[in-house]
């Protein structure tokens, strides 16, 4: 697929559900009650990070379980880890930072990559290459808001999708830019509550959440 095409899958993916729950995954039975609970709350496309070991197998889990769910792989930092996700089965890459690698591999991926920026550097790297869609990481702690409205001069055509230190109560900023393709964060499926098995409270966290847009 070229970046053209990727573009327009992940514009696709996010047309209809702008958010995008970060989970990290230490449970293996919780992956699919938590995924359902996002889903009868109205938020379709997750990702799932590789920071724990248990990142992969959720992901091939989820691809042969619930194939209606957008499932994407998150903290991807090398080539061995995109290889591997895409191998499980991931519909889209997420990474923290940029790499030349990363990119080579994003360029020649069957799937969409969204690459970790954070600077104007960052983004034109990126962009010399063909990439319009972007992860803004660590979004609050790198400028926010400010900072997205910043981009939006010389970077018409790009769209983010900010992480990092947003909030129920600030998401609705986020979305609310026009540069903005969709928003992730831990707030939908907080730690404390999968730990607990409280899919209730999941779910209704997931209706406020996307109840914003």
């Amino acid at each position: 697929m070229s970046l053209i095409d990727n573009t327009q899958t992940l514009d696709t993916l996010f047309a209809h559900s702008r958010l995008l729950p970060v989970i990290n995954i230490e449970c293996m039975q919780d992956v699919l009650p938590l995924i359902d609970a996002l889903a009868a709350g109205g938020i379709n496309n997750v990702e799932i990070t590789l920071r724990t070991p248990l990142g992969l197998p959720a992901i091939e889990l989820l691809r042969r379980e619930r194939p209606a769910i957008g499932v994407g792989a998150g903290t991807v930092m090398d080539a061995m880890q995109f290889h591997a996700v895409v191998d499980a089965g991931a519909q889209f890459i997420v990474t923290p930072g940029c790499t030349d690698e990363l990119l080579q591999l994003g360029m020649e991926s069957p799937v969409p990559l969204l690459p970790g920026v954070a600077t104007a550097s960052e983004v034109l790297s990126g962009y010399r290459l063909g990439y319009r869609r972007f992860k803004l990481f660590p979004a609050q702690a790198c400028g926010g808001i400010p900072l997205l409205e910043a981009f939006a001069g010389p970077f018409g055509d790009v769209r983010f999708c900010p992480t990092g230190g947003i909030t129920l109560a600030s998401a609705t900023a986020y979305l609310a830019l026009e540069n903005v393709l969709c928003v992730g964060g831990t707030w939908m499926a907080p730690r404390t509550l999968i730990g607990q098995g409280d899919w209730s409270a999941i779910r209704q966290l997931a209706e406020q959440s996307a109840a914003l847009h």
